[in-house]
């Protein structure tokens, strides 16, 4: 399974959100590979779920085919793994 965070130019704020969903799925036992990308690239990047900010989250629904997690703090590794509980609830509901 492969999931994105993605930001603006998937340098800095991506990056803290990737480390906080690697520890989030540590956490639950899942060994789940989480990249992070710019906003562009992302679009056209194979992978089953995308964590963006809430500012971001309405323009990738538009444009992607995966489902699309709003993150409020990157940093809140409890938050992040509370939004990564409901992409696997989701998940496994398919």
């Amino acid at each position: 399974m492969k999931v994105l965070a993605v930001c603006g130019f998937g340098i800095g704020s991506s990056l803290l959100l990737k480390m906080s969903l690697d520890k989030a799925f540590r956490e639950l036992g899942l060994d789940i590979e989480a990249q992070n990308f710019d906003i562009v690239t992302a679009k056209s990047e194979k992978c089953d779920a995308i964590f963006t900010s809430e500012q971001m989250a309405p323009d990738l629904r538009e444009e992607v085919k995966v489902p699309v997690y709003a993150v409020q703090k990157y940093m809140d590794v409890q938050g992040v793994k509370a939004v990564v509980e409901q992409f696997l609830a989701d998940y496994n509901s398919k």
